[in-house]
């Protein structure tokens, strides 16, 4: 309950920036099952429709070598050409299985985990050698988890091979009258079932278990309330360091603009509130702009300035509301404003001569 109150139990679930950096390290969601069911699945299909193919390539090199050996000169000259014959024979009866179990545990893999390479997993850590967290591993969710998977896989494989030698038994003794290529074709499709039935039922208990640890992952990955105030701070920023920029912008933005002000043709006042600098240059602009404008204090600091470089200062209440609240800095008025806007200049280009 003190946890609670505190904000240290962890409850947020984790940001997208906390999983990369987890990433980074070597930290995901990963089962190991996954990619032995598959290449098990994986190897059972292939051999299902390559298996004659196989059958019929091992049984061509079993008659080659056994029927010839009275002609073949096993001399040490001649060794390394006759194994390497075998072996060239060997690979094309086996590269069908290998590469479709070397692209599966690829797959398997990547569809868990993407592309991630990473030494942190490497690194030497005086925790994993510390005897008392082995100790406390031992007796942890993962390593009951993968207890209860090896028992699991014990009995699912111990079940299916009972079951199917059980129901092949009345098929079994039939076979001493038969010829070798009936008996081994019964045994080969014997164990094909067995070896099918135990890949689908290992490729349960992997879904399940990637579920789990990928529960597992994400329980270990919560955060506390406390931590991600620290990460909104290291990814937006401390509000005070914010607030403290914001503030020096907004300061050189004023410092800016106040150096506009002795440019202006004319300060439009309401009288003491607001201040409104405005400029017009029939060559350069499509109609008149506000160079500088401030209420309050600022409005004061427009004022000051404008009455140190002799810029006229006009009093027009409703003209300095409208174009306080309408027009921003550096933008020129609206159309609306044009006629109100016009009479004062023309009052100042007349002051002026």
């Amino acid at each position: 309950m003190a946890e609670e109150q505190s904000g240290q139990e962890k409850t947020e679930k984790p940001t997208e920036r906390r999983l990369l950096e987890a990433r980074k390290k070597g930290d995901v969601a990963k089962s190991m099952e996954v990619p032995s069911a598959a290449v098990l699945l994986a190897g059972v299909i292939v051999l299902y429709f390559t298996g004659e193919r196989m059958f019929n390539q091992v049984t061509g090199m079993m008659q080659f070598y056994l029927g010839n050996l009275d002609t073949l000169n096993l001399s040490p000259g001649n060794m390394p050409a006759i194994s390497r014959q075998a072996l060239i024979s060997i690979f094309d009866v086996l590269w069908p299985l290998m590469l479709t179990v070397f692209i599966v545990a690829l797959l398997a893999n990547y569809m868990q985990i993407g592309v991630l390479f990473t030494t942190e997993k490497m690194k030497p850590k005086l925790e994993k050698i510390d005897p008392l967290k082995g100790f406390g591993r031992l007796f942890s969710k993962q390593a009951l988890a993968n207890f209860f998977k090896s028992m699991a896989k014990m009995g699912v494989v111990g079940y299916v091979a009972y079951s199917e030698v059980k129901r092949a038994l009345n098929e079994i003794l039939p076979l001493m009258d038969k010829a070798p290529y009936p008996i081994v074709m019964f045994m080969t499709e014997t164990a094909f079932w067995i070896f099918l039935k135990c890949a689908l039922a290992i490729a349960i208990i992997a879904a399940i278990d990637y579920a789990f640890q990928r529960w597992q992952f994400m329980e270990k990955m919560k955060m506390t309330k406390q931590d991600m105030k620290d990460e909104g701070k290291q990814t937006e920023g401390d509000p005070h360091v914010k607030g403290r920029i914001r503030a020096i912008q907004t300061e050189m933005a004023r410092k800016r603009m106040m150096a506009e002000v002795p440019k202006a043709d004319v300060v439009v006042t309401n009288p003491t509130r607001l201040a409104i600098a405005i400029k017009y240059d029939a060559l350069t602009m499509p109609a008149p702009k506000v160079l500088a404008k401030g209420a309050g204090v600022v409005a004061g600091k427009i004022r000051e300035i404008a009455q140190e470089h002799e810029v006229p200062i006009v009093e027009d209440k409703p003209l300095a509301q409208a174009l306080y609240q309408t027009v921003e800095i550096d933008q020129t008025i609206p159309e609306n404003l044009f006629q109100a806007v016009a009479e004062v200049l023309a009052y100042v280009y007349n002051l002026r001569k």
